[in-house]
């Protein structure tokens, strides 16, 4: 009963905030994604400045600031670097999470060349690739345990960490020239690949609790923004990667796979299922996914790893699916909270995370439409 009254609850809300504008349009893309950033910018984050959720938040800033020439945007999260020395969160040193905000420290620094921006970067990584973690995917010094299964936060045992530390790994190698930053991004993602891909759907596994689990209904189960979190950071890997380099096809390779999968699962109404292969498990409408895929593909057309002509209307239908969730005051709802698998939630739900991917996503849109401006 519960499940139904928050289905009906998420169907009531949608007809309230019904498209009534072209959302293709350029410049109706470009409002909606300023006016998002500007409602994140104007509450409490409900987190840490250098926690995780606000990582893909800064990235969104940084893409509005590309595509609109307004640097307010990204001086909002320089700003955050300044107040805090440009370091990381105070977890483990190995921890992929508290890498993450060090992907907007890059994008500043390849702005300003202020070394100060990355000097802490490099002494976090310097000092990892001194002391490799021994770990193995199991813990031997347990510190959280889901669904009774230790695993390491040594390394990138959790798929999530795929988008949180990869792209600054390779981006302080694209700023540096040191191949050893390159080396040990691929090293890990590799590792992290052997523990949680699944060859036979193209899609990682959140962890490896799920592996050789299923749903009631014998279906595998895919987390959706799990694997949003893997085609973000692909996305964020391959914008650093020249094409000559060797290393270059296994992730437009991996990217690839996942991009046809998702093509073929995308649910009618534009969004994709909390358990990417079990629409009914958990039938509610979920962005956070839907906004990280939309961004990923929408990506993958504009720098032609992607079929137009495929590709497009996936993107489509997602953005408009995103729009048809975004309020008047610019917040995205159906935004499932934290967590690591498809749970009820409250459909007005709206998280700082989510609302980073949608602006990251409509910025790549904002590009895919820009040709079509008469």
């Amino acid at each position: 009963m519960k499940r139904i009254l928050l289905t009906l609850l998420a169907s009531l809300v949608l007809g309230c905030t019904t498209v009534q504008t072209n959302v293709f349009d350029q410049n109706e893309v470009l409002s909606r994604i300023k006016l998002a950033a500007d409602w994140q910018l104007s509450q409490p984050f409900g987190f840490s400045d250098l926690d995780w959720h606000c990582g893909p938040f800064y990235m969104g800033l940084s893409d509005l600031s590309e595509i609109s020439g307004d640097r307010k945007y990204i001086d909002a999260a320089k700003a955050i670097g300044v107040k805090n020395n440009w370091g990381f969160g105070q977890r483990s040193p190995y921890h992929a999470d508290d890498h993450a905000v060090g992907q907007v420290y890059l994008k500043l620094y390849q702005l300003d060349k202020d070394p100060a921006m990355i000097a802490k970067v490099r002494e976090r990584f310097d000092w990892i690739l001194a002391n490799p973690s021994k770990e193995g995917y199991l813990m031997m010094r347990a510190r959280r345990e889901e669904f009774g299964l230790w695993y390491t936060i040594e390394r990138w045992g959790w798929c999530d960490a795929l988008y949180m530390a990869p792209p600054v790994w390779i981006g302080l190698w694209k700023v540096t020239g040191e191949e050893k930053y390159l080396n040990y991004m691929v090293q890990e993602w590799k590792q992290t690949t052997e523990w949680l891909w699944d060859a036979d759907e193209s899609l990682y596994y959140r962890d490896r609790s799920f592996i050789g689990k299923s749903n009631p209904s014998g279906k595998k189960n895919f987390w959706a923004r799990g694997d949003g979190w893997v085609v973000a950071g692909l996305a964020e890997v391959l914008q650093y990667l020249p094409k000559d380099r060797p290393e270059y096809s296994y992730f437009e390779n991996t990217f690839k796979l996942m991009a046809a999968k998702l093509k073929s699962i995308q649910k009618e109404n534009g969004t994709w299922a909390m358990s990417l292969l079990d629409p009914e498990f958990f039938p509610q409408d979920e962005t956070s996914g839907t906004a990280f895929f939309t961004y990923g593909l929408a990506w993958g057309v504009n720098n032609g790893l992607l079929s137009r002509a495929e590709y497009e209307p996936v993107v489509r239908r997602g953005w408009k699916a995103l729009c048809e969730r975004q309020q008047e005051d610019g917040r995205l709802i159906n935004v499932q909270p934290e967590g690591h698998s498809a749970v009820e939630f409250n459909p007005d739900s709206t998280v700082i995370f989510g609302m980073g991917a949608f602006i990251s996503a409509g910025s790549e849109v904002y590009k895919l439409v820009s040709g079509e401006q008469k």
